[in-house]
């Protein structure tokens, strides 16, 4: 899960090779939906809802917020969308998942919980591509409010439809129970409950 690499297990990976330089890390990204035991891997990392109920898991961060963002270029040119029914008449740009779904867009509104479908202008199979693509102008993208607060700061992002952001489950690393814990992932899980990435 590319996310949760660039916003949570970056710094706790950094910290691991820094205090335990002999344990060695191969890191796979994937949107798809993987069995840790049965492909071979020590741990997973998803999102809380998403973590499969046999398995352990502990909270890698606290309940992020989805946003809708798009440079002011794209804005300036298209207008700014006051309202999900809105997505239709713009550029979006979507994210493929590991089931080759399109993601649907998440909102909260007067009445609860909606998503919404996209027709996606470009769709890649992570949140990088399609962030590069916003900060270049391509459209507006959807994601995760701490993926995009770098640029945002910087004024090459803005956020939009932000009385309709939903939050949602934050990222869990999950492993099997039913067999020891290696030493390289105890070290992580004490390392990431010390750093709190997140929150």
């Amino acid at each position: 899960m590319v996310d949760a690499v660039t916003l949570v297990l970056g710094p706790v990976l950094a910290e691991l090779s820094r205090r335990h330089p002999d344990i060695e890390v191969d890191l796979v990204s994937s949107n798809r939906i993987v069995d840790v035991v049965g492909e071979g891997f020590d741990a997973g990392v998803r999102y809380g809802g998403t973590v499969p109920e046999d398995m352990i898991a502990q909270r890698l961060s606290g309940d992020l917020r989805w946003v809708v963002a798009a440079s002011p270029r794209y804005l300036d040119e298209h207008g700014t969308p006051t309202h999900p029914d809105e997505l239709k008449q713009h550029r979006c740009l979507g994210v493929r998942l590991g089931d080759d779904s399109i993601y649907r867009w998440e909102f909260e509104g007067p009445k609860g919980d909606f998503d919404v479908p996209i027709k996606s202008a470009m769709t890649a199979d992570d949140s990088r591509s399609t962030l590069a693509m916003a900060l270049n102008g391509a459209g507006l993208t959807f994601g995760l409010e701490p993926l995009f607060a770098k640029h945002v700061a910087d004024g090459n992002l803005r956020l939009v439809l932000t009385d309709w952001a939903t939050t949602g489950p934050g990222f869990y690393l999950y492993y099997s129970g039913r067999r020891q814990l290696p030493v390289g992932l105890r070290a992580l899980l004490v390392i990431a409950g010390e750093l709190k990435p997140l929150g």
